[in-house]
């Protein structure tokens, strides 16, 4: 019965339901016990490159992969922009950082390894019951000035570390109370991680130093436009064509920094998660892996997050600017209208005075030569009946004719114009 059930709710299941509870519990470091050392190498990678470093670990090496090399553990692990290589060799040392131990078997991957080494770590871990009696000599193998030592975990476990590069790799000497296989890894990744997040919340700091001085010219060249379109002393459409040019470089330099800034803070969020799970507690008063992160990550951090305020305010200032000639642009179009319209309602009241006065004349010469007619038609009536006096009629007759002249031309300008609003 319950076989029917759970047929049914697999194909009602989504697709991303397995995969997201294995994400859950993959990356995960094997279990191990101290003594051991750990050789990590982190490279970033685009899609190609991480797909390729994929393909050396078959279909099940999506994201994760653990294999054993013979005398050392090797676990893969695939993130967003970046992979990592973690070499464990289990068992007592003399020398916690001594690098021919991994040798044979980086050389073995070095160059199945696509992408860019952005970081490379050494962790010792020894076992010891009081943590501050081991161990003896260490600082020879850290810069006194910058190491780091405090307890984790609630004291637990006590780190050595100076965060520079010997040899090209990064240091960092455990000491723990107990060898509890499972409590061992997890500490060993939480410190790990921490390191590698922290590297990479750094990437964004040589971009918003790259760009700051092109940042400070744009924001020149934006006040020195503001005061052009307070003044008026350079063309409108020069002053467009310059607004332009300062928007598309802020265009470009926001989609080429957007990503890495997100990314810087977002694994800044992360760091400051990871230090919180480590309960870091200071040792003699010393500097802690809280203080270190807060010191080094903390303003580069806030670096980032001014420089892209920096550049929303420049869009928006931009935006303002180009706006403001805009509307100095209207607003001269609109005074250019308003003084046409002026000049064209002159222009009619003048065309209308002129055919007023042309109408006049039309109607003095029309009537004119329609009193000659009448002159003509008395003439000739006068010659075959001796009546009227034509000198009488024709001047009788000159009200009349420019009345009905006058009348007459009216009139038709009255039906043209009703045409004309009709039409």
């Amino acid at each position: 019965m319950f076989d029917d059930i759970r047929t049914e709710m697999a194909r009602r299941s989504r697709p991303e339901r397995a995969s997201l509870t294995a994400e859950m519990h993959s990356r995960k470091l094997p279990p191990f016990s101290a003594p051991a050392r750990l050789m990590q190498i982190m490279l970033l990678a685009d899609d190609a490159e991480l797909d390729a470093a994929a393909a050396h670990f078959g279909a099940d090496g999506a994201k994760h992969a653990i294999l054993d090399l013979g005398g050392a553990t090797l676990v893969w692990e695939r993130h967003s922009e970046f992979t990592t290589y973690s070499f464990i060799i289990p068992g007592a040392f003399d020398a916690p950082f001594d690098e021919t131990a991994f040798a044979p078997f980086v050389a073995q991957w070095l160059d199945r390894m696509p992408g860019e080494i952005i970081r490379s770590s050494f962790l010792a871990i020894a076992r010891t019951g009081d943590p501050a009696r081991l161990p003896e000599h260490l600082e020879q193998w850290f810069h006194a000035n910058d190491l780091v030592v405090c307890d984790v975990h609630d004291g637990m476990a006590r780190i050595w570390s100076d965060f520079r590069l010997h040899g090209g790799f990064g240091r960092m000497f455990v000491a723990v109370r107990d060898d509890d296989p499972r409590r061992i890894p997890a500490l060993a990744q939480s410190l790990l991680e921490l390191g590698n997040y922290r590297k990479l919340a750094l990437l964004g700091l040589p971009e918003a130093q790259r760009h700051g001085p092109e940042l400070r010219q744009i924001e020149q060249s934006l006040a020195h436009l503001s005061g052009d379109i307070d003044r008026a002393t350079r063309p409108r459409e020069e002053l467009l064509h310059a607004i332009g040019e300062l928007g598309s470089r802020l265009a470009q330099i926001t989609a080429s920094t957007r990503y890495r800034m997100s990314a810087t803070a977002a694994y800044a969020a992360i760091c400051d998660d990871r230090v919180g799970s480590l309960a870091v507690s200071a040792v003699g008063g010393g500097q802690t892996l809280v203080g270190f992160t807060q010191r080094r990550l903390h303003p580069a951090v806030q670096t980032c997050a001014s420089f892209v305020q920096r550049l929303d305010d420049l869009a928006g200032r931009v935006t303002w600017t180009a706006e403001l000639l805009r509307t100095r642009i209207d607003t001269e179009i609109a005074a250019q209208n308003r003084d046409l319209l002026a000049s064209l309602d002159r222009r009619n009241a003048m065309q209308l005075r002129l055919q007023q006065t042309v109408e006049g004349l039309s109607v003095a010469a029309i009537s004119y030569y329609a009193v000659s007619l009448v002159g003509y038609l008395a003439k000739a009536s006068h010659a075959a009946w001796h009546w009227p006096d034509y000198e009488l009629a024709t001047g009788v007759s000159v009200p009349f004719v420019i009345a009905f002249v006058a009348w007459t031309t009216h009139r038709l300008r009255k039906v043209h114009g009703d045409h004309d609003g009709h039409g």
